[in-house]
């Protein structure tokens, strides 16, 4: 299953490399920072120590600018956020959300093996693969971050301590999605080596695309204030990731605001 740890402006080389190792350990080698203070991070005499080996994780780790291009070729999205957001997703724990979302990806795929592929139930939940987000040391993550997220995984800890270390998050994170998979890959296979039927779901990049597009529509119609958005734009977020849409709906929806935009310039 096609997993990505995501680390969000990185202030502390040796966590980078703290993170490398914990998702090495747990059979995992995909690592994107998105914007991180220093920008040799990856080659850090700090970050190399705490990596303890994991080398080859930090050699094809990839730093990127914007979350945007940190989330290319990936559909379920998990936050990792204590706090629970107004209008965010839904806070889960990471072994009950994980679990679920395994139990869910076995139903679809013995539907589609069943010839079912064309009904709701044959759609794979985790689309072209996962990936999981983690905020910066100090602050945790943005809310318009959170926003883009299926769920906000939060570990259970001790109500009057529960901060926790960058590279325990992650080591955390990424045991509970070994388990998790175990579950779901074959005897005698590690993580990331089950394949499954075609992705049905769109990725993230696709959708976010369709719902800048739809804010452009919403605007152009007189639906949606510029000046005074609210929360419109993250609760049809959450709505668009509950739908889970495949690339075929994306395309429709994108359909539906060009013409929702060429009405109104007619109407001027």
């Amino acid at each position: 299953m096609h997993t990505r740890f995501i680390l969000i402006q990185t202030s502390h080389a040796g966590n980078v490399g703290a993170a490398a190792r914990a998702i090495k350990t747990m059979g995992f080698g995909e690592l994107a920072l998105v914007a991180p203070r220093w920008p040799n991070v990856l080659r850090r005499e700090e970050t190399i120590q705490r990596a303890s080996g994991a080398t080859d994780v930090l050699a094809n780790a990839r730093i990127v600018a914007t979350l945007d291009e940190a989330l290319d070729g990936v559909s379920h999205l998990c936050a990792t956020a204590m706090t629970p957001r107004d209008f965010g997703p839904p806070t889960r724990t990471p072994r009950a959300h994980l679990q679920a979302l395994v139990h869910q990806e076995l139903a679809a795929r013995a539907a589609a093996a069943g010839g079912e592929a064309d009904g709701e139930a044959a759609h794979s939940p985790l689309g072209q693969g996962i990936a999981f987000l983690f905020g910066c040391e100090r602050f945790g993550m943005a809310n318009e971050d959170v926003y883009r997220c299926d769920v906000a995984l939060s570990i259970p800890t001790n109500a009057q301590f529960g901060s926790l270390n960058l590279g325990a998050a992650v080591q955390l994170i990424a045991y509970e999605w070994r388990l998790a998979l175990e579950l779901l890959e074959p005897q005698g296979e590690g993580p990331g080596a089950c394949s499954g039927p075609p992705a049905a779901r769109a990725d993230a990049a696709q959708l976010a695309g369709m719902l800048a597009h739809w804010q452009q529509a919403l605007e152009s119609v007189g639906f949606l204030d510029p000046q005074a958005p609210k929360k419109l734009m993250p609760r049809l977020n959450q709505l668009f990731n509950r739908a889970q849409p495949t690339q075929e709906e994306i395309h429709i929806l994108r359909g539906v605001a060009k013409a929702m935009i060429e009405a109104a310039q007619r109407s001027r």
